[in-house]
């Protein structure tokens, strides 16, 4: 079974090759350097889901916010960094 988990796109490094497109992802304040290459149409704060270091889809701010919610709610993630809409505008995320 895999799992990936949402965070929130803070930085895009361009590339010459697609391939090697990259950029830092928060969680919960925790920067990951992640791959974009299957992601070109990602952009600076959207939030994406992310597994074994290869984001995978732009997902809903909404769905972020559900998601942190029922990660919390199960103790797998620390509160809000700050309040935002919904609770999607902050850099929340599961403890890896």
């Amino acid at each position: 079974m895999c799992l990936a988990v949402p965070g929130r796109l803070v930085e895009i490094r361009a590339s010459d090759d697609p391939m090697g497109r990259s950029g830092k992802v928060s969680f919960g304040g925790v920067l990951k350097e992640v791959s974009l290459a299957y992601l070109p149409e990602a952009r600076v704060g959207d939030y994406v889901t992310v597994h074994v270091g290869l984001a995978l889809s732009i997902v809903d701010p909404e769905d972020a916010a559900l998601v942190f919610a029922l990660l919390r709610e199960a103790g797998e993630a620390s509160p809000p960094a700050e309040a935002g809409a919904a609770g999607a505008d902050s850099d929340e995320g599961a403890r890896g």
